[in-house]
């Protein structure tokens, strides 16, 4: 019985991984286009200035999205506290690349929670339309 429990959760994996580089890919357009609406919407003009927002969520955003589905799926930690742990991690890391190369960010923490938490908030609206 125990051998089939671990197939099934293998084989049930093996269904998830199929689907996650579109999902990856999707999660990261869709942030990008959403973080880089607010730096506009934020005053950002500066075209070296929108590519490190560009650049930043193609560091964090995977790392975030696929350790929050490993993290999930194969330790049962919880969710809501893998997603607040990987969130305070990406908000940290986009914080600190903004205040070391962005040339217009006065307040880079600040401007990194409020982007992450808008791009959050558009992705679970968008989640409840779909």
């Amino acid at each position: 019985m125990a051998s089939r429990s671990c197939s099934a959760l293998i084989n049930a994996g093996a269904g998830v991984m199929r689907g996650l580089p579109a999902a990856l890919a999707f999660s990261l357009a869709l942030t990008i286009a959403l973080e880089v609406v607010f730096a506009l919407a934020a005053g950002k003009r500066g075209q070296k200035d929108l590519l490190l927002v560009v650049l930043v969520n193609a560091l964090t955003n995977p790392v975030v999205v696929l350790s929050y589905w490993l993290s999930v799926f194969y330790t049962g930690w919880s969710p809501p506290v893998v997603k607040g742990v990987l969130e305070v991690w990406a908000v940290g890391t986009e914080a600190l690349c903004y205040k070391k190369y962005g040339r217009d960010f006065r307040h880079p923490l600040l401007f990194s929670i409020l982007a992450n938490a808008f791009s959050f908030g558009m992705g679970l609206l968008l989640q409840t339309l779909i």
